[in-house]
């Protein structure tokens, strides 16, 4: 098999953790939230990593957090865009003689070497997959004045989370054609969508864990610090 990439998404701004302090940077239990990530795709079978970094942070986080922590797959540490989507094509791009490639999310600390893997076969049958849960709540769709307008089925909802797997041929592909695309920077909010809408290929749903929560705002790092204090 080829090459195995994972493209590390750390260039977020934060906004709603209302700190001075990048969320991917804040330490939970004394390590910065983006090495819990890191540490996990460093142990699995994953060959190279690409960490997308906000402008003008490549040189700490080469220092503070690709070196100090010791990270050997670390290939490289890029500047990302305005957007998610830029960030990730800009990780994309740094990959060559790649087969399957992972984009996860920093924020992401409890991404575990089951759910790698798990991604990566999944990559492999069908050549696009993302991680996800069933919902366990009813979800209602509001309309424009705030009223509840549909139930949808709760049976058929996920909510998704990443690593969101793919043929690297595939997910280039589909980026290459997103930004060549003049509405492109409309609504696009994961790589699955950039998959549904650029391609006519099928992304397939794998289980996940409910403990793979991305952390969003002050409350998430309290749930975090509770995950880590029972491992």
């Amino acid at each position: 098999m080829g090459k195995i990439a994972a493209v590390v998404l750390a260039a977020g701004q934060g906004k709603r953790m209302n700190s001075k302090i990048q969320k991917q940077y804040l330490l939970v239990q004394g390590r910065p939230l983006i090495t819990y990530a890191l540490d996990a795709f460093e142990q699995s079978a994953v060959d190279t990593i690409i960490l997308v970094v906000g402008q003008g942070e490549v040189p700490y986080c080469q220092k503070e957090i690709v070196d100090a922590y010791g990270y050997q797959k670390v290939s490289a540490v890029v500047e990302g865009g305005k957007e998610r989507y830029h960030s990730v094509y800009e990780g994309l791009k740094q990959l060559e003689n790649c087969e399957i490639v992972l984009i996860h999310d920093g924020a992401r600390p409890f991404v575990n070497q089951t759910i790698i893997h798990d991604a990566i076969e999944g990559a492999e049958e069908y050549e696009a997959c993302v991680i996800g849960m069933p919902v366990k709540d009813t979800i209602k769709i509001a309309d424009s004045q705030g009223f509840a307008a549909q139930t949808p089925d709760r049976s058929l909802l996920w909510q998704i989370q990443t690593p969101q797997a793919f043929s690297y041929p595939l997910i280039r592909r589909a980026y290459d054609k997103l930004f060549e695309a003049e509405e492109h920077q409309i609504g696009v909010t994961d790589d699955a969508m950039v998959v549904e809408s650029m391609t006519s290929h099928h992304v397939k749903l794998i289980r996940g864990d409910y403990h793979n929560i991305k952390v969003t705002t002050p409350e998430d790092i309290v749930v975090a610090e509770a995950f880590l204090s029972h491992i």
